[in-house]
């Protein structure tokens, strides 16, 4: 393969998937304020699941005794990038909320 050439696919380049950094304050609007505010941004982190949910109560008794696992094994590879979940927390109310998930391979909170 020759150097220099960009063998990233032009779709992930025009959808900045691959790397996004983000700011960790940006001005936005907050329907608990009523107005544009000064937001901190903050990565959601994934809590630990709970072991009293249905779900998970219903997996521990089929995987008990002698049997095997109860669903088929995902085929394929892993996505190459993961939804990002962002919390903007108002600074004047306290308030915290969503904005949509993106798509990113790398994400990265500076400071501007």
């Amino acid at each position: 393969m020759a150097e220099g050439i960009n063998t990233r696919p032009l779709w992930a380049e025009r959808l900045g998937v691959l790397m996004v950094k983000r700011p960790r304050q940006v001005k936005r609007y907050s329907p608990s304020a009523g107005k544009h505010t000064l937001h901190t941004v903050e990565r959601v982190k994934k809590k630990r699941a709970s072991e009293l949910r249905w779900g998970q109560r219903r997996f521990r008794r089929v995987m008990a005794g002698y049997r095997g696992f109860p669903r088929p094994k995902p085929d394929g590879r892993e996505k190459p990038t993961k939804r990002v979940n962002i919390l903007y927390r108002c600074t004047e109310t306290g308030k915290a909320h969503y904005a949509p998930c993106k798509r990113a391979k790398k994400f990265e909170l500076i400071d501007r």
